[in-house]
């Protein structure tokens, strides 16, 4: 067999890059698609393939790069029984678990809804934060009470210390996290669904897009809330990495994908377009949300003042 995983960063970069490869595709490769995308594409996606008789694997994951580097990535995976059985030794590769949803669109649907909480957590932070400093209390007790909360989580536990830092180098980037609450809004609004915390989530991420800070950690939304530097604040001793998808549409390519049978995919013929396929790519083209964006405490400040409440 051989085996191709498909790295880029949106929607419209998985599509064109397996159109490019159908046409060498045969049954004897194996596709992985790693992105992120609305289910709908990752099943257009598995269609081109499979029309050639090769097979399709989803393998969206959550980890940081160190955490490929170690094997110890989560892949969420949808796909056939066989497909995954011929695909598995590549994804053990580095990973430490691997979770077989369901059918192709169905482990895009679980990554997604796991983002939508780790944005949801880290917006609620930043806004308990916001109060805290209000109330003219050390940001450090807050962090004191959450580590012995039963809310705390590992993503806490690495983002806290460095949010109240205001160390935002990215992990996960603003415009990756806005891309994956787009994608949750669509999915809601197909449903009617009134998705509340990650409708706010993706308006204060979209907003930090247009102040210039796509590239920076999501956690970056609390620029919009604490506008002083943060008194020194020591890191609790690292432990192990929590599970939270770090930029792996920029990084991890180099990583996880290094070992597979890409050598034999080029000499086959089959790669295109190495940048796309076996490298992160793809541009994030950031639509404005559905909903228009708070304007913030002091514009409603304001316009009370001028009713005259």
């Amino acid at each position: 067999m051989q085996f191709i995983q498909i790295f880029v960063s949106d929607d419209d970069a998985l599509l064109q890059t397996v159109e490019q490869l159908s046409e060498k595709l045969t049954p004897r490769h194996v596709i992985f698609a790693h992105s992120t995308v609305a289910p709908d594409s990752m099943r257009a996606a598995a269609e081109i393939v499979e029309r050639r008789g090769a097979q399709f694997v989803e393998a969206c994951f959550t980890g940081s790069k160190g955490a490929a580097e170690q094997g110890e990535l989560v892949y969420y995976v949808g796909g056939t029984d066989e497909a995954l059985r011929e695909g598995r030794p590549i994804l053990e590769a580095s990973s430490k678990e691997i979770l077989h949803i369901g059918p192709v669109g169905q482990a895009s649907a679980i990554k997604v809804a796991t983002n939508m909480v780790t944005a949801g957590s880290i917006q609620a932070t930043a806004e308990a934060l916001a109060l805290v400093q209000a109330q003219g209390l050390p940001l450090e007790k807050f962090v004191e009470a959450m580590r012995i909360n039963a809310s705390y989580s590992g993503t806490l536990a690495m983002k806290l210390p460095k949010m109240i830092g205001r160390d935002f180098a990215p992990h996960f980037s603003v415009k990756h996290m806005l891309k994956d609450m787009q994608i949750a809004s669509q999915i809601a609004l197909s449903h009617y669904l009134d998705l509340g915390v990650t409708a706010a989530a993706r308006d204060q991420l979209f907003e930090q897009m247009q102040w210039g800070h796509g590239d920076d950690d999501y956690s970056a939304v609390l620029r919009k809330y604490l506008h002083e530097p943060g008194p020194g604040f020591s890191e609790e001793p690292q432990i192990q990495e929590p599970l939270e998808q770090s930029d792996a549409e920029e990084s991890i390519a180099a990583s996880a994908g290094a070992e597979t049978q890409n050598v034999e995919s080029q000499e086959s013929g089959l790669v295109a377009s190495p940048e796309s396929v076996l490298g992160f790519s793809g541009t994030m083209n950031a639509p404005a949300p559905a909903t228009p964006l708070r304007r913030g405490f002091l514009k409603q400040l304001l316009s009370r003042f001028s009713s005259g409440e």
